[in-house]
């Protein structure tokens, strides 16, 4: 009997190491996907905000939800659009980011007050919660990492850098000369040793 248990606390360690490890690789596979597809990101982005809203009006119209809660929801749906205007740069300072925060908290809190009271079944809350308050912070959270690899340009309004720096002097160039990819063919031809190869 001690066995038996002892080899399914076993079992659910790496049934949990599984999951954690399929969980870290799917979302790595989507930061990657992320990274290089930035602009149809932001579309696909722009249709789950979209399709969230029309989700919050259709529970406003056919359930007996709060409106509060669907306001809400409708609000931060309002807050994620105007945020994706500048995807994929994410400013955590700016007052629509943390306005966005503080919406996504308090719907939450009204949501958890609402579903504790009133009694629904698991798979209609965990509906609820899934597809009208995760789904989209989630698919911006895993966006985050898309601004990384953002080069600056020219024309910013902030520049990331001053007006005298590599970055600007290279970008304001227009001769081909000094293109990156020459850049690289330079680096290569005077660093890296070459390989000769043998005629036999």
């Amino acid at each position: 009997m001690i066995f038996f248990y002892m080899l399914s606390i076993l079992s659910l360690i790496v049934q949990i190491s599984f999951i954690t490890l399929s969980i870290a690789a799917g979302l790595y596979y989507l930061a990657e996907l992320v990274e290089e597809y930035t602009v149809m990101t932001k579309y696909v982005i722009s249709w789950i905000v979209a399709v969230t809203a029309l989700i919050h009006i259709g529970l406003i119209l056919f359930e007996d939800i709060p409106f509060q809660i669907n306001g809400l929801g409708l609000l931060q749906q309002l807050l994620f659009a105007v945020l994706l205007r500048d995807f994929p740069v994410v400013r955590v300072t700016s007052i629509i980011f943390l306005a966005a925060v503080l919406v996504l908290v308090l719907h939450h809190y009204l949501a958890f007050k609402f579903f504790g009271i009133v009694y629904y079944s698991f798979s209609e809350v965990l509906a609820y919660f899934t597809i009208c308050l995760w789904v989209v912070p989630f698919a911006l959270f895993v966006s985050l990492s898309a601004n990384d690899n953002v080069l600056p340009t020219t024309d910013e309004r902030q520049p990331l850098l001053g007006d005298n720096n590599v970055v600007t002097d290279y970008l304001s160039r227009k001769s081909k000369r000094y293109s990156l990819l020459s850049f690289f063919s330079f680096a290569k031809e005077s660093l890296l040793p070459q390989r000769t190869k043998k005629a036999f």
